[in-house]
């Protein structure tokens, strides 16, 4: 009995469950197709805008050509393109994180409360100290998206069975409700606050600094190297956190650094481009189909899935109210909003377990 018991906790966590041959070919196939498709959304994004430049001209402008466009190229479209690329990999790697940590189909890097302490945070900022450029909101918007997520966490980690997945949502809704009121609350009693607010919390890549891609690059670079090494684990606590625990995996550990990936990546890509919706929920989604639930693949793939969604979306808003512009926050919303439907009306939404 006892050798039995020792071999069961020695026993390391079991990789994903056997996947047919069209599945195993997917999980092959989907990060070479994502990475070709991604190289697509950003030369899109270079050339597509108020006035489309060829996209020989937009070659030439990376090589340093100085003639035509290129100063619209490299000045304005490249560093949007960098913050949409980058925004766009925090949110779909975030989402696929936060569903495997709460094993909730609907879960969302907002799930946790991140995306409502960010706006918080700005406008707190802005009402009770002036902030007035995007420079200064998103160390507002970061810390105040981290403190919201280890709050958030904090409650639903504590009584009986610590933060499991249930715990963790509720918990993640009373923070985001509770900080949506202090928000709305300060919005509406400044005006000037309201004007100021309101341009950031739609969620847009347009009209943000030049620098602001480089800023929240070590913070998506750390978050996703952290959410990349979870992959095994997060495939152990899929199976349920009694029978991970029993295959040796630290269920509290591992759940508390996926929800320090979700609250790092997504902290830093609200804060660069607002509050932008659906992202991390319709992507991993649609990867899952052609991965299979394995977190070492799904995690990378929704990262690539995420940036090609935002960066997707913010071409679509230059091209449907030119000469204007249409917010790629606005975008992805009327993506995601028909997509939960759709989840809805065919039964999908089930608790993620292998």
């Amino acid at each position: 009995m006892k050798s039995s018991a020792a071999a069961a906790a020695t026993t390391p966590p079991p990789g994903p469950p056997p996947r047919s041959a069209p599945a195993r070919r997917g999980g092959v196939l989907a990060p070479l197709a994502l990475t070709l498709l991604l190289a697509l959304a950003v030369c899109a994004s270079l050339a597509i805008g108020t006035k489309s430049v060829p996209l020989g001209d937009v070659l030439a402008a990376l090589g340093g050509s100085t003639d035509g466009d290129a100063v619209v190229v490299r000045e304005l479209r490249m560093p949007r393109t960098l913050l949409g690329l980058l925004a766009g990999l925090a949110l779909g790697a975030a989402g696929a994180v936060a569903q495997d940590i709460t094993r909730n189909p609907l879960g969302d890097p907002g799930l946790i409360g991140v995306s409502a302490g960010a706006a918080f945070a700005v406008a707190a900022g802005i009402g009770m100290f002036g902030l007035t450029s995007s420079y200064q909101y998103v160390w507002f918007a970061f810390v105040g998206g981290a403190l919201a997520g280890l709050l958030a966490y904090a409650v639903g980690g504590t009584g009986h069975g610590g933060a499991t997945p249930a715990k963790l949502a509720l918990a993640g809704a009373a923070v985001t409700v509770l900080l949506e009121a202090f928000t709305n609350a300060l919005v509406l009693l400044d005006v000037r606050t309201l004007d100021q607010y309101r341009s950031w919390a739609v969620g847009s890549l347009a009209g943000r600094d030049a620098g602001l891609g480089v800023q929240i690059l070590p913070f998506v670079a750390a978050g996703l190297l952290l959410a990349l090494a979870l992959g095994g684990r997060l495939n152990a606590l899929a199976l349920g956190d009694d029978l991970a625990a029993t295959l040796g995996t630290k269920v509290v550990v591992t759940r508390a650094l996926g929800a320090v990936a979700v609250i790092v990546l997504t902290g830093a890509a609200v804060a660069a481009c607002g509050p932008v919706t659906f992202v991390g929920l319709v992507v991993p989604h649609v990867v899952r189909a052609f991965t299979g639930p394995d977190a070492r693949r799904l995690v990378p793939c929704s990262a690539l899935g995420g940036a090609i969604l935002l960066l997707g979306a913010d071409v679509v808003g230059r091209i449907v109210a030119r000469p204007g512009e249409l917010q790629a926050g606005v975008v992805t919303a009327l993506i995601g909003a028909p997509f939960l439907a759709l989840l809805v009306k065919r039964g999908k939404l089930k608790e993620h377990t292998r």
